[in-house]
């Protein structure tokens, strides 16, 4: 409440020196990419009713996040970077070019987390939230259908819960029921963007002023495949890691790639993203279109721009 606010009228996010100069001037300490090319539509109207899945869109979501790290190289910034649109893969895809690639994702995950907490209290009779340890590694996939739905199609999600330590026991399916709510698709859909990057950005700030751990939960963090819980550890030299108390590191990648198939996506290596024969299959009979199987980082501009005119504009 205490900042001045100051906008950046020139910047272009087609154009990465101008991004890079942008960056000099103002050297930030964090960097929030909540950026979209397709601007003023939720790419899941179209998607979900039709294909189940949201990991069609990686070639748009990368476009501007790719750009943004490529001035951040070129401006030699040490900014903390948030990207905001599909980090389960556009992280990794980033990373695995051999490209800059940002150090956290942000997303339905931190939503999920609190209505989660609200059941267990109600549940157990707990009157502080803060004392319920939650533990979750699932892909975008499942924050959605959890979200919409309430259910997790199928699968055993990774998820431990805790009170003051001990482990407690739950009926999984009733509580992915009570975490069902209303997904919106106007301004409070940025609302709860915004309250995913302040979540990030206040536990590394808290972490460090105060010398403790914090946990959060985060897509793409580290260049992995899908969400996973990260430890910011403030006591002594900063640092953070993958929080491996609940589940392995192992264990969390497996069920992530499970989990984000089911999302379209098969695999995101050596700068190549990978779509599924069942999402390709669907786009054919949905959109009467043939989705390319799989994806350089370096032509996922025109699969963008594939996507835009023969999904996106003939669809709204």
């Amino acid at each position: 409440m205490r900042a001045s606010i100051h906008i950046e009228g020139n910047c272009n996010l087609e154009d990465v020196e101008n991004i890079a100069s942008v960056l000099e001037r103002w050297n930030p300490d964090f960097i929030v990419n909540s950026s979209r090319v397709y601007s003023g539509l939720k790419y899941g109207s179209i998607s979900w009713s039709h294909l189940r899945a949201y990991g069609i869109w990686a070639p748009l979501s990368v476009k501007f996040a790719n750009n943004i790290m490529m001035a951040y190289e070129k401006a030699e910034s040490h900014a903390i970077s948030i990207n905001t649109s599909y980090s389960d893969a556009v992280i990794p895809w980033l990373k695995s070019a051999g490209m800059a690639y940002f150090d956290f994702g942000s997303g339905n995950l931190n939503h999920l987390i609190p209505r989660m907490k609200f059941y267990i209290a109600d549940k157990f009779g707990i009157d502080n939230l803060n004392e319920i340890e939650i533990t979750l590694a699932v892909s975008h996939f499942h924050d959605v259908v959890i979200s919409k739905e309430g259910q997790s199609e199928g699968q055993n999600i990774l998820l431990d819960i805790r009170y003051k330590g001990t482990p407690l026991d739950f009926d999984k399916d009733k509580l992915l029921a009570a975490c069902k709510i209303a997904m919106p698709v106007d301004q409070k859909r940025n609302m709860m963007n915004a309250s995913s990057n302040f979540d990030i950005i206040n536990s590394i700030l808290t972490a460090i002023k105060e010398n403790k751990k914090m946990k959060i939960h985060t897509p793409g963090v580290a260049g992995e495949i899908g969400g996973y819980p990260f430890i910011i550890d403030g006591a002594g030299k900063a640092k953070g890691y993958i929080d491996e108390c609940a589940f392995l590191l192992d264990e969390m990648r497996k069920a992530n790639r499970k989990s984000i198939y089911l999302d379209g996506i098969e695999n995101v290596e050596n700068g190549v993203l990978t779509y599924t024969d069942n999402l390709i299959k669907k786009v054919q009979i949905e959109f009467g279109e043939t989705l390319q199987k799989k994806v350089m980082l370096s032509d996922s501009n025109n699969v963008a721009n594939f996507l835009i005119d023969k999904i996106i504009s003939p669809n709204i």
